[in-house]
């Protein structure tokens, strides 16, 4: 998009000024323009795009919600005025070090930080730091998802735990660098097991036939409703004809 037409677009949207939520993904915007006079932005979503310099969203102070996946941004230093900012999205940029995420530290509010997608294979050289987590952990000691995962609250544990099998298998699946073909395991159980026995079966398809039951009433029921609806609806529009005959 060319970065005049994108200022005269920005311009027109400044006029309304409640405005909380913009969506500009994918459009080849390089130049953010008078962006920051959007001073009542809530959610702000830029990914996809060409963006170098933030310099524009500093003045975003209700800001809660950013997404700049997929840019060229290698300085987030405007950000650390953006204080009421939860959900942080920079994964597929050029973010090369830890030292580049100091100015994000005075964001206490900052929950959910992404800098490395795997469904759309978006990162940051800073993720080929294998301690970079950990790092990334000790700065933000708020945040509950990091990249997607959880790891505090609810659910943190399961993460780890798949984690940390996910890490044992692959321990277990390579040898000096090769992959080790294992025999043919056993199965857990008999297999037989799994299958539905018949009195199980029996209570599944009576459950199966009482909420059809319920459900045809409900079907009645809802009919009838509609019939008496109806009926009134015409009742009531026949009064008010009569009343206008009579005058």
């Amino acid at each position: 998009m060319d970065c005049c037409v994108y200022s005269q677009q920005v311009r027109s949207l400044i006029r309304f000024f409640f405005l909380s939520l913009l969506l500009w993904k994918s459009l080849g915007i390089c130049d953010l323009g008078c962006i920051g006079e959007c001073v009542n932005l809530e959610r702000l979503d830029l990914s996809g795009n060409n963006i170098t310099n933030l310099a524009s969203l500093a003045s975003l102070r209700l800001l809660s919600v950013l997404n700049l996946s997929a840019n060229r941004i290698t300085n987030l230093e405007p950000l650390h005025n953006c204080e009421n900012l939860q959900n942080l999205n920079v994964a597929g940029n050029y973010i090369s070090s830890v030292e580049n995420l100091h100015c994000l530290v005075s964001l206490r509010k900052l929950e959910s930080f992404r800098l490395k997608d795997n469904t759309y294979n978006y990162t940051n050289p800073v993720c080929r730091n294998s301690s970079y987590r950990t790092v990334v952990l000790e700065m933000f000691p708020n945040i509950k998802v990091l990249d997607g995962e959880r790891v505090v609250g609810r659910g943190s544990e399961l993460y780890q735990l798949c984690k940390d099998i996910d890490d044992t298998i692959k321990a277990g699946s390579y040898k000096n660098g090769q992959l080790v073909e294992h025999p043919s395991c056993k199965p857990w159980v008999e297999d037989t097991y799994w299958e539905i026995k018949r009195s199980n079966n029996a209570i599944i398809e009576e459950a199966y036939k009482q909420f059809n039951d319920v459900l045809h009433e409900c079907r009645l029921l809802n009919n009838r409703a509609s019939h008496v609806i109806s009926q009134t609806e015409r009742s009531m529009s026949l009064k008010k004809q009569s009343k206008q005959y009579a005058i």
